[in-house]
């Protein structure tokens, strides 16, 4: 028995954890008390020593040092107050008469808000909430289809997971390593494209099935001319600027995402202040929530460096990394696999569960096949979105059955929502085949996935470094 635990600790330990997660415990406290308990078992065999734990407090300290992690406040600080400033109200109402005339015109609005949204909160359940409680009962109201329409309002809502300045991105580039800049650059044309899909889903219903998307009628039009024209630039320019000002100070170096991060908090402060919508409940609210949430992501990655102390010392990153790389096609094989394991791991967890507990097992086994970082960490982002829209578990389909009327059954949503996944699923798909989408170049040969399968007897020629900048493939030597 003792030779078996000494043998199979890694695998044990990790099952231990998966067990933990699946009976519900709190992911923080599973993480660290498995690597506790372990982490004693294995000094009792002998297989650690227990100075191990001595690198305990470095590690919490270092957590505690990460300047990368300190966006994370801010962010969700930024988003809080756009959205309690009554940001999507207005944005909503502005697109929703723009496009009101045409077939599909609100559920149009609520992808275009949702996208700017995203771009501005990065909170999934403001941005579900908000469409929600707005646009739902006005889409119910002109005949619009419950599935279509609540398929609308959850997935525009999960585009803050991907469009950057994005949380997932933030938690992404600090367990792969990479800068935060890189990843948000990495992001942008995906999330393009992602939004593209859904505008198009909404096309199709137009053409081909035109009474599920019916346009406002003229009395429900009620701004038009100048009157219109002076609203979308009221409405829309604010937002706009402040997007500018924090990506794209980002994107040029000119900021760090921490510093983007505080530019925008201050931003939507003083978007708040021109509103008149700032109070003392207001940011009050803003701040509890905004310590909530920063001190939930803390724990978790204080348990997953418990966690991952143990399991690195009774050598589980190399059983990871023989289970992984030895799989059949190489790295196509180690992509396909991921996938899959996240697609499926994303009906129990979210996001943040998957970025501490699966991405650092992940990352040396994906740099050691010469896996570009940056890509694969877009390529998990797009797919950890599915984890939002999974019924039956996916948050935003429960923040919109918070806030829908009891005419529409959680079954609609539910149907609603599972066109959508199957459109993310297509752009995990098309990041994997389009890799110069992410700003990773392909080479003269225009090596694709066909054509990396074919050549997975041969050592080398998947490119360069993989590093920005440089001419290479998702592959890199």
């Amino acid at each position: 028995m003792v030779e078996f635990l000494i043998q199979n600790m890694a695998p044990i330990m990790f099952a231990s954890l998966i067990l933990f997660l699946i009976i519900g415990y709190p992911v923080a406290f599973a993480l660290a008390a498995n690597g506790l308990f372990f982490g004693i078992v294995g000094i009792w065999l002998g297989l650690l020593q227990p100075t191990l734990f001595q690198a305990l407090p470095d590690r919490v300290f270092g957590i505690m040092y990460n300047e990368t992690l300190l966006a994370i406040p801010f962010f969700t600080f930024m988003g809080l107050i756009l959205e309690r400033s009554g940001m999507a109200e207005e944005l909503l109402d502005t697109i929703g008469q723009l496009f009101g005339s045409i077939r599909g015109g609100l559920a149009y609005a609520v992808i275009l808000v949702g996208a700017l949204l995203g771009a501005t909160t990065g909170v999934v359940a403001a941005s579900v909430i908000s469409m929600g409680l707005i646009s739902l009962p006005i889409m119910m109201r002109y005949g619009y289809s419950k599935r279509l329409a609540t398929g609308v309002i959850a997935a525009s809502g999960t585009l803050a997971q991907i469009i950057p300045p994005s949380l997932v991105l933030i938690i992404l580039a600090d367990q792969l390593g990479r800068p935060v800049g890189e990843m948000y650059a990495g992001a942008l044309l995906p999330s393009l494209v992602l939004i593209g899909l859904y505008l198009a889903f909404v096309i199709g219903h137009a053409l081909f099935r035109p009474s599920t998307v019916p346009a406002l009628p003229p009395e429900a039009r009620t701004l038009r001319g100048r009157a219109l024209c002076l609203r979308v630039l009221t409405t829309l320019i604010p937002p706009l600027v402040l997007i500018f000002l924090v990506l794209g100070t980002i994107y040029f170096g000119i900021a760090t995402p921490t510093e983007g991060g505080a530019m925008g908090a201050t931003g939507a402060l003083l978007l708040a202040v021109l509103r008149r919508r700032l109070d003392r409940l207001l940011l009050r609210q803003a701040l509890d929530k905004t310590a909530k949430l920063t001190c939930f992501a803390i724990f978790i990655l204080v348990g997953s460096s418990v966690f991952s102390l143990t399991f690195r010392g009774v050598d589980g990153d190399l059983w990871v990394e023989h289970l992984l790389i030895n799989l059949p096609g190489g790295p196509v094989g180690f992509l396909i696999v991921v996938n899959l394991l996240v697609f499926f791991l994303a009906f129990f967890l979210d996001f943040f569960e998957l970025s501490f507990i699966l991405v650092p097992l992940l990352a040396p086994v994906a740099e050691k096949l010469g896996i570009d970082l940056v890509w694969f960490g877009v390529l998990l982002a797009v797919n950890m979105q599915t984890s939002f829209l999974h019924p039956p578990f996916g948050f935003a389909l429960f923040y919109l059955r918070s806030v829908a009327s009891k005419a529409i059954r959680t079954m609609d949503i539910y149907r609603g929502a599972i066109p959508f996944v199957a459109l993310q699923i297509i752009m995990v798909g098309i990041v994997l085949g389009f890799p110069e989408l992410v700003g990773i170049e392909k080479e003269a040969t225009d090596l694709d996935l066909k054509s990396i399968s074919l050549d997975m007897g041969s050592q080398g020629g998947f490119g360069g470094n993989g590093y920005p900048g440089e001419a290479s493939t998702p592959f890199s030597d």
